[in-house]
């Protein structure tokens, strides 16, 4: 199918992170960068900051694409709406039943998340739909008397759960509308329009937490739609957690679907930019302020997963597969019980931010290590307004170090350590656990701190090549800004692949397929099945382009995340999905306007258990194919990247750095 391209004049991307808010804007194909502080009670006046302070003219701007963290706060504070469920008869408490696996089997102290939605806000209703069609009526006098509940219960949302509703939606209709009608304000969600998908808890998990979600979204979003409107601008597109922004009024539809909104971005930019330096399978590695997500990039596209657990709640969508530590420039080290250093899982934030900071925060961070060892410069200035004062790191540190018996210096090795082995196992889960030898990659680093990390994590995973993009400190932003126009699409077909007819198959694709083309013209569609062998209780998502190499396909797929494949076993297909997208005009990336390199300072860094005099050297001293030796510091505006000794750098064409171990 021919697609057709969106090209706005400018495109400006916005993602928010727990501590700063970045910004890229594309104009005539250069780019154009901030980095503000965020504001945490309200992302909205960060964003309007980051734009106000580019001085792009708003006439000029054809699309402003968010990345926001407010859906994926509200899962890990628990402050999302007051929220009901209501569900079939005899289910009311599928959602805390949940599954048999637990994260910790034999500890019987440890609970797992509560629900979203307490006990006495469930509600049943006498119904039943079974694979055959409808088994019993749908009960609406029970629903009239449900609402009455709702009511005085003064719900802001409520999730309507009935059994196979995938296969006959035609009962949570009937409640939906007898729902709206009588409680007005009120967000209904309803299962077979967010996940029409077999596996009641997962399809119950989603939704109560797509009604959960959505009142806060919505309202984040109408707030900043209207500073938008106010400043000339147009309304937000808003990135899904699988890869692709979606307009204003479709994002509040699918806010369960905005819950990994800002590493998605990461990912994106991440596939371009490399794509651009030539490297084409990567693992991305974005080390912020409050967290590191590292994810799979094979031949140039971004894995996805259906099967995420978001603060401990599942939520199904097709997602790329990010993996997530909190192990960030702000998270806090602290000494245990056990007398054990510790660093995460909480941070400082914005504000007070980092002891170095100067705002008040008195607690050691992994920016007050780096700082310390010598990777960040003392004086440097952080998103315009916030000057790192090292001796404010020290005294940090020694407070953290005092009661373990560390001086400081052993103490910011300690934090520097151990957040390093955290992120080096997030890489192995997202590689090695997928069946995926990291050796094979590239590690695209980028996020304010990732560069400084990268060639540690590097010597432990064996990896010989780092990159780290001229924009790596705003990657996300920049992910955004060139992020395609996407919507998901996805059905129940449960059967066996070898008693289906094609035909059936097709026609379940080309029921989504209409769809896709109602709702978004021009796009580019896609076609995926959920394949398992007969017996299995999980599946995986494959190409379906090809109805004859579906089985061979599945068989490659098995292999390579389990190491082998059942050859005497049927598949069964129990989904098909559709990707509908509309590519966005992507500029090539421009050359750094530096006609010559030139040498930077020296500064004292600690590597390998002693102090080096390391080359300093900021982004004005880069030429396209200037050499570094190791061992180096190169400052970006918005990131700073350790070339440890043992490595070299290169300058390549557009600007990144391409770093190889000796």
């Amino acid at each position: 199918m021919h697609a057709s391209s969106y090209v706005p004049d400018v495109r400006v991307g916005v993602d928010v992170g727990g501590t700063f808010t970045d910004l890229v804007a594309l104009v005539d194909g250069e780019l154009r960068v901030a980095k503000v502080p965020s504001t945490t009670a309200d992302q909205s006046e960060g964003v309007m900051a980051a734009i106000g302070s580019t001085g792009v003219d708003p006439a000029r701007v054809g699309a402003v694409a968010h990345g926001t963290t407010v859906a994926t706060n509200a899962l890990l504070e628990r402050r999302g709406a007051r929220t009901a469920l209501v569900t079939t008869e005899g289910f009311r408490d599928v959602i805390e039943i949940a599954r048999q696996t637990r994260p910790s089997l034999y500890d019987l102290t440890r609970r797992p998340p509560d629900p979203l939605v307490p006990r006495d806000l469930r509600f049943t209703i006498r119904e039943r739909v079974d694979p055959a069609g409808e088994a019993a009526p749908l009960d609406e006098a029970g629903v009239r008397a449900a609402v009455e509940e709702l009511r005085r219960a003064d719900v802001e949302s409520v999730a309507v759960c009935f059994l196979f509703s995938f296969l006959d939606p035609a009962h949570e209709r009937r409640a939906g509308e007898l729902l709206r009608s009588a409680l007005p304000g009120v967000r209904i969600s309803l299962s077979s329009d967010v996940l029409p998908e077999l596996r009641e808890y997962e399809r119950f998990s989603t939704t109560t937490a797509d009604a959960y979600l959505a009142p806060r979204l919505d309202g984040y979003l109408e707030r900043l739609a209207e500073r938008l409107r106010a400043a000339g601008l147009p309304a937000p597109l808003v990135m899904q957690s699988s890869g692709g922004v979606l307009d204003l009024e479709q994002s509040e539809a699918r806010a369960s679907a905005c819950v990994l909104s800002g590493p998605a971005a990461g990912v994106v930019g991440a596939a371009y930019a490399a794509a651009a330096s030539g490297f084409h399978n990567l693992l991305t590695f974005d080390m912020g302020g409050t967290s590191t997500d590292v994810a799979l990039v094979v031949d140039g596209e971004a894995q996805t997963t259906t099967a995420s657990i978001v603060a401990g709640v599942p939520i199904r969508h097709a997602m790329v597969d990010v993996h997530t530590v909190s192990a960030g420039g702000g998270s806090i080290a602290w000494a245990d019980g056990g007398g054990a250093l510790r660093v995460g899982p909480h941070s400082a934030g914005a504000r007070p931010g980092p002891a170095s900071y100067g705002l008040g925060g008195t607690d050691a961070t992994v920016t007050d290590a780096d700082l310390y060892l010598g990777y960040l410069a003392d004086g440097a200035r952080l998103g315009g307004a916030i000057v790192l004062q090292q001796t404010l790191a020290g005294d940090a540190l020694a407070a953290v170090g005092e009661p373990l018996g560390l001086t400081p210096l052993e103490a910011a090795l300690g934090v520097t350590t151990i957040a390093e082995a955290e992120m080096v196992r997030a890489l192995r889960v997202i590689s090695i656990e997928r069946g995926f030898d990291p050796r094979d990659f590239t590690l695209v680093a980028f996020g304010g701190a990732g560069g400084m990390h990268a060639c540690r994590l590097a010597e432990e995973l064996e990896i010989s090549t780092v990159l780290v993009p001229r924009a790596g400190g705003v990657l996300s932003a920049l992910g955004l800004a060139i992020s395609d126009l996407r919507r998901d699409y996805v059905a129940a077909l449960v059967g066996d692949l070898d008693a289906l007819a094609e035909a059936d198959i097709d026609a379940a694709f080309d029921a989504l397929e209409q769809r896709a083309r109602a709702d978004q013209p021009g796009s580019t569609l896609r076609r995926f099945a959920d394949l398992r062998y007969l017996g299995q209780s999980f599946e995986l998502t494959v190409p379906a382009d090809d109805f004859d190499d579906l089985a061979s396909r599945f068989a490659d797929a098995h292999r390579r995340r389990y190491g082998f494949e059942m050859h005497d076993a049927g598949v069964q297909i129990v989904g098909v999905r559709v990707t509908a997208t509309v590519p966005v005009a992507r500029p090539a990336l421009a050359p750094p306007q530096h006609p010559e390199s030139r040498t930077g300072s020296t500064r004292s860094a600690h590597f390998d258990g002693t102090w080096h005099d390391a080359q300093v050297l900021t982004s004005d001293n880069l030429g396209p194919g200037l050499l570094i030796e190791g061992p180096a510091i190169v400052e970006f505006p918005e990131a700073t990247c350790v070339v440890r000794p043992g490595w070299s750098a290169r300058v390549d064409e557009v600007g990144a750095l391409v770093l190889e171990r000796a």
